[in-house]
């Protein structure tokens, strides 16, 4: 089993070993686990240098279906219908996706070399099936040397799953699930998150279901954003159309299930995830899709060191890919290029993050900036978005109202009031995030307005048709000390009457 992480380039890895092995003298089937990266594969061995001649399609009607070539390229679905043809090396592509056909083959012909491919190669029992784990190179590790753009996460909604039950996989059952993500109050933050943040990059937005997909499309259709759907049903040249449409900006945003998880090299500048999981395997195959780097005009990656690269990707038209989680995956999960296995699992998948604390293992799981509300990896002191240092540094003190810091000689600082960096965000910016608390805690209009005068010392008439935005944290903690205050107040006054 041969693991590198998504947007690396396994495809062309994999083209090589297939040549290599046919240079050797052996035929060659490589396995596709969908129809619509037949045609993708066959094209991107082409360009690495496998001959057309020298490969066939196994799939009835096609015009390249040529059974006496030495390279076969077949779906599971296809192979499980029909004799398996005669070769000597089998590549299994996206190898964590489990099939019969392929387990049934490996029974039948133990004399047979199989070899997989995946980026997240953790699937129960997978260790039954590989011998051996390579692993040559991490994502992180793939980041740090400018193959892999970083991610960027942030967090602005925190749905309450409680209530949705666990299925027989593991993960949550999908209609309470859509039940929850389908909210009207969880939908509109989503376009109000991506309106406010992601600067009309180009976008893939996960759904839970048909359905929940389809109300995410048509919220970001009223608020004039191009929007196009896609589910397993689309045609596959629909689904191109939509990609170049993507890319050349007639689409911004793509609204999908499941379907663009795998086999998919798009320029995507953005994953909106509104798709809570419990599976680490599906979490990083979406978060993947948004990784592949863009190298400025010039820079052929091949031909610079490591630093020069990573500064490239730095400097480049995609510096980062923007994470939207408003599925709490991360919280849960662990930040993306820190989920690592050593070893394929023999029984059960590995536990994850959330799971191992559960344990009573000590886990560091991501932790939000409180200036911009960004996740912050646990290895990280200062937010990768801000520079803001991380809460709870040694020689900082925080107070009610000011931010104080402490310097050496122990001389103080002061800092600007909460309420003023408050005000220099604007009055239509705080009015939106007042407006996103008042639908989330179900606040009456005349407390949302007073927050707002609170603030400004004065009323939003100006300002009233502002869209809700998510809230920073900065305005949370701000409401959550004014509540704190006010209990405190009403509290020592109850007393002072008992005493009276």
């Amino acid at each position: 089993m041969l693991s590198l992480a998504t947007g690396s380039g396994k495809t062309v890895i994999a083209a090589h070993v297939v040549a290599g092995a046919y240079r050797k003298g052996n035929r060659v089937t490589f396995c596709v686990p969908a129809l619509s990266l037949v045609d993708q594969t066959f094209e991107r061995f082409r360009e690495n240098g496998i001959e057309a001649d020298d490969m066939g399609i196994i799939q009835a009607d096609h015009p390249w279906r040529r059974p006496d070539a030495p390279i076969q390229i077949a779906t599971a679905q296809t192979l499980a219908r029909r004799e398996k043809p005669g070769t000597d090396v089998v590549v299994v592509d996206e190898a964590h996706i489990r099939f019969k056909v392929y387990e049934e083959w490996m029974k039948e012909s133990p004399d047979k070399l199989f070899i997989g491919l995946s980026a997240t190669p953790w699937s129960r029992g997978l260790g039954k099936l590989y011998d051996d784990l390579i692993q040559p190179i991490t994502m992180a590790g793939l980041i740090a040397r400018g193959y892999l753009a970083p991610p960027r996460v942030f967090a602005p909604t925190h749905p309450d799953l409680s209530g949705v039950k666990i299925g027989a996989d593991g993960d949550y059952e999908e209609g309470g699930l859509e039940e929850v993500m389908g909210a009207k109050t969880i939908v509109a933050d989503v376009v109000a998150t991506w309106l406010a943040k992601a600067e009309r990059k180009p976008t893939l937005c996960f759904a839970v279901n048909r359905a929940h997909a389809q109300k995410l499309h048509d919220e970001f259709e009223a608020a004039h954003v191009p929007v196009a759907y896609i589910d397993a049903f689309t045609p596959r040249e629909e689904r191109d159309a939509i990609g170049r449409q993507l890319k050349t900006g007639e689409v911004e945003v793509v609204c999908n299930i499941g379907c663009l998880t795998t086999g998919i090299d798009w320029d995507v500048r953005c994953i909106s995830l509104a798709r809570p999981t419990r599976s680490e395997i599906l979490f990083v195959q979406i978060i993947g899709r948004g990784l592949r780097p863009l190298y400025p005009d010039g820079v052929d990656p091949l031909d610079v060191g490591d630093v020069e690269r990573a500064r490239a990707v730095e400097g480049g038209p995609k510096p980062y890919c923007l994470i939207l989680d408003h599925s709490d995956n991360h919280q849960r999960l662990g930040m993306v290029d820190e989920i690592v296995h050593d070893a394929l699992p023999k029984g059960k998948p590995p536990k994850t993050a959330s799971e191992r604390a559960d344990d009573g293992d000590k886990i560091a799981l991501p932790t939000e900036c409180v200036v911009c509300g960004c996740l912050m990896a646990a290895r990280l002191r200062v937010c990768p978005n801000c520079g803001a240092p991380k809460r709870g540094r040694p020689g900082v003190e925080e107070v009610e109202g000011d931010l104080v810091e402490f310097q050496r000689g122990g001389k103080r600082r002061r800092g600007k009031l909460v309420v003023e960096q408050l005000r220099e965000r604007g009055k239509k910016q705080v009015w939106g995030e007042i407006r996103a608390m008042q639908i989330e805690f179900s606040w009456s209009d005349g407390r949302a307005a007073h927050t707002f005068r609170d603030i400004f010392d004065d009323w939003p008439n100006s300002v009233r048709n502002a869209r809700p935005v998510p809230p920073s944290t900065m305005l949370r903690s701000w409401v959550r000390s004014r509540s704190i205050a006010w209990a405190n107040s009403k509290r020592n006054a109850d007393r002072a009457r008992e005493v009276a």
